[in-house]
């Protein structure tokens, strides 16, 4: 009898050891999802932005709740940090149509289930300006989940991609 109470005990702890370790993958695993979505959407933007003529052109972007953003390709667009040249999250108040509060919805429709609200931005700077322009841009877009509680370590840093594009 001491020696199935001894044993039970045993498992109990190290039951308890595997709890912290689920709870643990679950919170990995929601990052996951939320840093592959954040990519996914600076991906689009870059889509759509590759599908215009970059420089003069205007894209749209539905998201999960039915609201269209306009994609502007005009040279210029959201701050860009000095230091690292990402989009800088400081600025307040971003220019019209370099910036969307992107809604995700499961399923992805107006009945779905509100998931996440990211904030996309982008900049565009044209190549060569002033000494020999070009047809090429530098397309700066950064994206991150609003509201992602800053310092906590199940959320990441915003994702930045950085792409050259040209007609």
């Amino acid at each position: 009898m001491i020696e199935t109470l001894l044993a039970a005990s045993i498992m109990a702890v190290c039951s308890m050891a595997l709890i912290g370790l689920i709870g643990g993958s679950v919170a990995s695993n929601t990052r996951n999802k939320f840093d592959s979505t954040t990519t996914m959407l600076a991906q689009s933007v870059a889509e759509q932005i590759k599908a215009t003529v970059i420089g003069s052109g205007t894209a749209t972007l539905t998201d999960c709740a039915g609201t269209s953003f306009t994609i502007d390709t005009a040279p210029g667009g959201s701050a860009l940090n000095t230091t690292s040249n990402a989009i800088s999250f400081a600025e307040t108040t971003p220019p019209a149509n370099y910036h969307m509060d992107y809604v995700v919805k499961s399923p992805c429709n107006a009945n779905g289930i509100e998931q996440a609200t990211y904030d996309v931005r982008w900049h565009v700077d044209l190549v060569g300006s002033g000494v020999a322009p070009t047809n090429t841009y530098l397309l700066t877009i950064s994206s991150q989940m609003k509201n992602r509680g800053f310092g906590n370590k199940f959320f990441a840093s915003p994702v930045t991609l950085r792409v050259m594009l040209g007609n």
